[in-house]
Formats: C-alpha cells, sequence, structure tokens
C-alpha cells in the first residue's frame, strides 16, 4: 500500500523502474522482490524467502484495508489519528507513529508495512533488508552503509549513512517532495530519520519535510524533528545544501552516481 498521494498508483506504462535498487547491496544475502498490487518491496536476507514475505505483505495490506473500510477517513485525514478503537498490529504501529510526528496514519504505511514484513522474515533469517519506496527496516549483524537518494540534489548518492548492527532492527526512512509520490507539504529533495521504529521514522520524516521549502529552512526543521521522541539521527537535503542531527555518521559514497 502507497502514502497517501493525490495522485493515482502509476499505471504500467508509466511505472518508472527504480533503478536507485541496484545501488542497494548487502554482501551474503539473497536478494529478491516481492509486488502486491501497489505494494513493492525489494528484499534481502539470508536465504530466498518470497513466500513467507508474499503472505505476510498480503496480511499487512489486509489489515489496513480493512481498517479503512471501517473508518474511511483514516485513509485521508492529515492529522492524527485518535479513534478509540482496537487496530492490528500494523494499524497501531501506522497511529503511534502518526500522534508522536503529528502527522496522519497514512505517513506511516510504508514504514509500517516494510517493519512487520521485515520482523517475520527474522524468524526464518538471523539478517533482513526491507525496501519499501524508499523506506527501509533493516537487521544485520555489520555496519552497513546506506546512500542517500536525493533526486536531483547534487548531493544525490554522493553522501551515505554508515548504520551500526541494530540488535532487533532499525528504521531508515526517506521523504521527498521531488522524488516518487509520496505527499509532502516542502520541496526538500530528502528527508531521511533513523529510529527504532520504521513506522516512526517514516511519519516523522514527512512531518520535517512539510516545513522545509529553502535552504534556509533546514535548520529550524531539524530542531522540530529533534523534539520528536526515540529518533537517532535526521539527515535533510535540500538542492547543494545539507543539515544533519543526531547518533549517524555520515561518509562519502566513491565513485556512486544517482
Amino acid at each position: 500500500m502507497k502514502k497517501q498521494t493525490g495522485h493515482q498508483p502509476p499505471s504500467p506504462a508509466s511505472y518508472r523502474e527504480r533503478t536507485y535498487r541496484r545501488l542497494v547491496g548487502t554482501e551474503g544475502l539473497q536478494s529478491f522482490q516481492v509486488i502486491c498490487q501497489e505494494t513493492d518491496l525489494m528484499i534481502q536476507a539470508d536465504r530466498l524467502l518470497e513466500a513467507r514475505a508474499r503472505e505476510q505483505t498480503l496480511a499487512c495490506r489486509g489489515h489496513i484495508e480493512g481498517y479503512i473500510k471501517q473508518y474511511p477517513r483514516f485513509a485521508t485525514t492529515l492529522a492524527p489519528w485518535y479513534e478509540p478503537v482496537a487496530a492490528p498490529d500494523v494499524v497501531r504501529d501506522m497511529i503511534r507513529a502518526g500522534r508522536a510526528a503529528g502527522v496522519g496514519p497514512m505517513a506511516a504505511v510504508a514504514g509500517a508495512v516494510a517493519e512487520n514484513v521485515g520482523r517475520r522474515l527474522l524468524d526464518f533469517s538471523r539478517r533482513v533488508v526491507v525496501e519499501n519506496g524508499g523506506d527501509v527496516f533493516l537487521k544485520t549483524d555489520l555496519p552497513v552503509v546506506a546512500g542517500l537518494f536525493a533526486g536531483r540534489s547534487p548531493l544525490s548518492m554522493k553522501v551515505g549513512i554508515r548504520l551500526p548492527d541494530a540488535g532487533r532492527g532499525i528504521g531508515l526512512c526517506t521523504s521527498s517532495a521531488t522524488v516518487g509520490h509520496s505527499l509532502s507539504a516542502g520541496s526538500a529533495d530528502a528527508v531521511c530519520v533513523v529510529a527504532r521504529s520504521c513506522a516512526l521514522a517514516d511519519a516523522a520524516a514527512t512531518a520535517i519535510g512539510n516545513r522545509i521549502h529553502s535552504p534556509g529552512d533546514i535548520k529550524p526543521a531539524i530542531a522540530f524533528g529533534r523534539r520528536i521522541a526515540d529518533l537517532s539521527g535526521i539527515v535533510v537535503v535540500t538542492g547543494p545544501e545539507m543539515g544533519a542531527w543526531g547518533q549517524i555518521e555520515l561518509v562519502p559514497l566513491e565513485g556512486k552516481k544517482g
């Protein structure tokens, strides 16, 4: 399921291949793709687990779609969701993340699905990386470097974020007003957030990105993000300008092109 957007999902004729996925790789892992309707996951694990990944993806979609049928406004609201009703785990993750970041629950959908699928696969694989439209859940034994894709910015794929072994897993999510179909009220080329919760990282990236309309907004937007509990780091790219905060290590990507 895609994040809330003012556009229809792309048709097969208009679909643009996600070429940045070619720059994602973790040594020793098997890579495979799972596509379920609008959900398009690139997954890496110790072994091929397509059937189990598809099963969990369909389960997540079913839970979210079922909740939307019961509460249609859940799919469109840009405000935090406070409906006092029991919800499936993936929906609860979205609701909690939206409340923490001050945005609607659909701002967290890609991260929530990535994490829910990834955690299911951890029952069968020691290491897992699940990428869902630029939002990544990962559990690895060694540090990895994730390239920062920022569209037409001259900094795109020139800088990477080194992530440590993440214990039980970590979320790395990116929101952009110039790349992809995600809804953003700002104009940042990339807002990347690291958090233990992938849903929270997704929602926070949207909330921070909404506040950026020029390079001069980078510093106050990061200051806003620092007030969101449980974030580990923030990186913002707007044109040739970049700002960063938190427990993250930025590294140059030698020979990489965006």
